[in-house]
This record gives structure tokens, sequence and C-alpha cells, in this order.
């Protein structure tokens, strides 16, 4: 392949692994490599979940050096590179050492574990003080800051450690944590900042708010040196950062000094961003209108994995009490972003699958039958449907109810206090009664989505359809589920594993052209995003009503829960 070709690198650091994959100015993923990354666990306390830069990094130039190899392609055809990553907080000295962020004697010197990851949930009192203060932080967070952001992490670390070494700290969002790595230029994106790190839109840092939480020292004389952004120098998605890479980081990528390299984003944005500007096929046929930057406002990408995360930009800010946001700036100059979300979704199917008694028979069937787990619980399901004399499994599970917040609600309730629940258990531990749990958590998930749909939409925002991407794309039966309970059409990504790291690509490419403006950014997403499939509602009308009751049902829940904890805590005092 000639070297006149202009290629683009996405790199995708997500919760267990670091992908990179080579992209072609139309989108076409010629090359992909994924390392699995390690996280560290406590098992005396189940909150802790811990990464290395270090680790991550020597994933990522593995996986960047395959690429190219796989390819062919020449370090000099690569034109810019993209960073996205979890929205975790990462520490390193001013030299890019990392600093331990573990607890106990090693916590603030010089070690490999110094990323506390998303899904850590150690700075619960932390979140309390900052939500008691009324900031108007709090405002563009849903009203309630998140123990999962970074701000309460980093007030963790400042209690318990020597005020000398959490003075020598540097604290990034983990995507602008390696766009510093690849260029050793420090400089803070806005979405990052804005959306995890209390960056107030239009009015950045806000001294007040963090001396009044403990967190003074991190002014500086208004130059935020361990923040990284002073005096507001931030920057949008993909505008170039640096001088493009460092000759170190060239060296260890396989890469030419100076490529460029853009912004981050967090990898949710990423996910919208290698999503949201996708044509569609329905019933084979490709739609024919390209679509434009408004359009943008009515698409809520959802970003399904693990967790699930979901965006929505709008020309100005709404907030929405519960969601996060809005955030100007996150991901196109002058344009806001909303960020919904569910903490624990992938997971949780895997939790109701496997702590079930009929797992082992599960997987052992499936591995007698050469199939998914996924696929027999459905053959399950279809038995039942059949013995049943119903239409739909819906029918099969109407009268069991599902609240799913097994590990709390981030929107949009926004209180990690959340529990879930299940009406309606009998005495029965078969295959066809995990099949049937199966498909109430998918229901449940739906169910919870359209609560967070509502939410936006009645606040402001005009949803009208769904992208989707991340592994529970592929389940073909959720994502009509989705489709039938939200009441509105749901767009399948050409693939469901490379929407992210397309977007990152992306970045690449804007920093690379230089792109400046949203039109012209919302171009090069339109070029570069595959067709998708549309998936339209197709509830029957039976169908629907059962959905509708199951709704009403799942909110009343709600208000039970918040009730029983009431009358709880009244009778404990």
């Amino acid at each position: 392949m000639g070297s006149d070709t202009p290629y683009f690198i996405g790199i995708d650091v997500g919760t267990g692994s670091a992908r990179a994959s080579l992209v072609a100015q139309n989108g076409e993923i010629k090359a992909s490599s994924t390392k699995d990354t390690i996280t560290w666990r406590d098992k005396y306390d189940h909150r802790i979940f811990e990464q290395s830069t270090n680790n991550i990094w020597e994933q990522i130039c593995a996986a960047v050096k395959e690429v190219l190899k796989e390819s062919n392609v020449p370090a000099t055809a690569v034109k810019g590179l993209g960073f996205d990553a979890t929205c975790s907080l990462a520490v390193s000295d001013f030299n890019a050492n990392p600093i331990v962020v573990t607890k106990g004697n090693d916590l603030g010197k010089n070690g490999d574990r110094n990323i506390i990851l998303w899904a850590d949930h150690r700075a619960e009192k932390e979140a309390e003080l900052i939500n008691s203060t009324g900031s108007i932080v709090l405002n563009y967070v849903g009203g309630t800051m998140s123990l999962e952001m970074e701000v309460p992490k980093i007030l963790w670390l400042k209690n318990r450690m020597d005020p000398a070494l959490f003075a020598r700290c540097q604290f990034f969002d983990l995507p602008d944590f390696f766009t510093y790595k690849a260029t050793g230029d420090s400089t803070r994106s806005y979405c990052s900042t804005t959306c995890k790190c209390s960056f107030v839109p239009d009015k950045g840092w806000q001294p007040d708010f963090f001396e009044r939480i403990g967190l003074g020292e991190l002014i500086d004389d208004g130059n935020w040196r361990q923040m990284g952004t002073a005096n507001g120098r931030v920057q949008t998605a993909g505008s170039p950062v640096g001088q493009g890479l460092s000759r170190q980081a060239a060296e260890e990528l396989g890469l030419v000094e100076g490529t460029a390299v853009g912004s981050g984003l967090i990898d949710a944005y990423a996910g919208w961003m290698g999503t949201v500007a996708a044509r569609y096929t329905e019933n084979g046929q490709l739609s024919t209108v390209l679509p434009s930057l408004d359009e943008s406002r009515h698409r809520l990408a959802a970003v399904a994995g693990t967790s699930t995360c979901h965006l929505v930009q709008s020309r100005e800010g709404v907030f929405v009490k519960g969601v996060w946001g809005p955030y100007k700036d996150a991901a196109f100059p002058g344009w806001w972003m909303n960020e919904g979300g569910q903490s624990s979704t992938g997971q949780l199917i895997d939790f109701i699958i496997t702590t079930h008694t009929a797992y082992p028979e599960l997987k052992e069937r499936a591995k007698q039958e050469g199939k998914a787990i996924h696929t027999i619980l459905l053959d399950v399901l279809e038995k039942l449907r059949h013995e049943n004399h119903a239409d739909t499994y819906t029918e099969l599970t109407k009268h069991i109810h599902f609240y799913p917040d097994f590990h709390g609600n981030r929107s949009p309730i926004a209180d990690p206090r959340m529990r879930g629940s299940i009406v309606g258990l009998e005495l029965e531990s078969s295959i066809a009664d995990l099949a049937r749990k199966y498909y109430l958590t998918l229901e449940a998930i739906a169910l919870q989505t359209r609560h967070i749909v509502e939410a936006l939409n009645t606040a402001g925002h005009d949803i009208t359809s769904l992208y989707m991407s991340g592994g529970q794309a592929k389940n073909v039966v959720m994502m009509q589920l989705f489709a039938d309970t939200c009441d509105i059409p749901v767009i399948l990504p050409k693939s469901h594993s490379e929407a992210v790291v397309l977007g990152a690509a992306m970045l690449g490419r804007i920093a690379a052209e230089g792109v400046k403006v949203g039109e012209d950014m919302w171009k090069i997403m339109v070029e570069m995003t595959p067709a998708g499939t549309l998936v339209a509602p197709g509830a029957s009308p039976k169908v629907k009503k059962l959905l509708d009751a199951k709704y009403k049902i799942f909110r009343e829940t709600i208000d039970t829960q918040k009730r029983w904890r009431q009358e709880i805590e009244e009778a404990s005092h």
C-alpha cells in the first residue's frame, strides 16, 4: 500500500483491554489488535479496582506495532492518531512517572498501580461531602456528583496521602493521560475536564468549591498545575495536542515523530462519535439522505458493554435532573452534551446467569450442542413459549418484576444506594427458570432505558432514535425489546465492537486535517461511519400494553424502595 494514502490509528482503552485499529479515510478498518490489561482488586474491599498506565501503555505499543505489521502500511502513511479511554483517574508526578493510589504505606510513592478505575467506589464519603455543598458544580452533573467521578477520588487521596507527596501529583482523567504520554503536552480535553473533573462550562474552575471541600491547594494561585488546565488551556475533541508524537512515544509505538495526536474523548463519547452519523438500511434498503449535523440532536447514542452510557448532543444546554451535564464543548465546539448511564448492564446479565444454580447445566449443554449460552437460553425460552401457548417471551415473565440497580443508580435517579429486587419468585431452580430470569434482566434494562429517554425528553431533548454500540448490540432479542419498550427505532452499527475505536481514529483525522468547526467534524463522521441496520418497534398492541404496565410497576418500585429505606432509617435511630 502506498504511503500517499492517508491512514489513522484509533486507540481505545477499555475496562479490561487496549485496542488499536488502523483506519482508512472512508472508515474501513484495515487491521485491529486487542491486548488484555491488568486490573487489581482488594479481597478485603469489594469497592477497589486499580490499574497501571505503564501496563496499558505497553499493551497499546504492542497493539499499534501489530496493526502496522498486519496491514503492511508504513508508519509514514499514518497521519494522525486519537485516544479514548475509560473515565478513570490516573496519577503521575510531573515527569510522567506513575504514583501509587493503593491505600497503605506506598500511597503517594512512585509505583505501578496508579489508576483508580471508573468502577471503583471507595470515595462514597467524599462524594457525600461534595453533594452537601450546593455548589454550581453540581448543576452540571444532574444535581448529584457520582462517586465514580474524579474529584471525589482526588479528595480520597488527599485525605490519606502525605501532603508533600500529594503536592507532587498530577491528576488526569485517563484519555488525557495518554495524549500527555504520547506528546509530552499535559493540556487537558474539554471532554475529560468538563464531564469528570468539575470544570464548569463557560466559567471554568470554581475556586470556592475546591476550597470548601478541602482541595484548595489545587488552585495553585490560579495556575491549576496539578489539574493541567492553567488559565483555561483546554482543548476540544480532535484538536492537535502539542507538537504531535514525541520522539520517545514515536519510537515506542513504531510511528513517526510529530504525527498529529487529537485531543481525546472518554470511551462512551468516542462511541457516540463512531455511531450517530451513520446512515442505515431498513428492509434491505440504504437510506439515501445524508444526515445533517442538526439531526444529531435526535439521536441518542447508547454505548452498551459492562455498563451503559447514553449520550445526546444539543445546541443549547439542557439541564436534566439525575443526568450528567449539560457539558459544553465536550465533543463539538459550541455544542452541549448530556450523559445518562446504567452502572451495571452487561455485567448484570452475566451475574444473573452465572450465579443461578442451573448455570453448570447451561454450560454443559452449550458445550454439547456447540452453541453460545445466550443461544441455548433463547432455545429454552422458545420451547417455553410453545408449551405455554404464548405469543411472545414477554408473556412468559409478565408476573415477575425485576428492578436492575444491583450496583446503584447512575441515571436518572443518581443514587448509589439503590439496589436490585425481584418480585414474583417461585421454588424453581431449573434451566427454564434461568431462561426466564435472563429474559427478565433484558426487559428490566430496556425499561430503565425508557426511564432515561423519558427524563431527557421531558427536560427538553427531542430523541427519536437510539444508536447502539458495544457488546449488547449483538443481542437481537434485547435490541427488539429496546425498540418496543422505548417505542423508537434502534440502529445497530455495522460492527458492535468497532464503533468506539472508530471514533478514536476520527480524532486522529480531525487533528491531522486541522478541522476546527462542528460542520466539518460532522462531515468526517458521516464519511467514516459505516451504515447501520434499523430495528423498528414491532410490539403487538397486547405486548405494548404489557410493557407499559410493567414500566408503570418499574417506576412504582423506585418509589417503594425509597420509602422502605426511609422507614428503616427512621426505625434505626
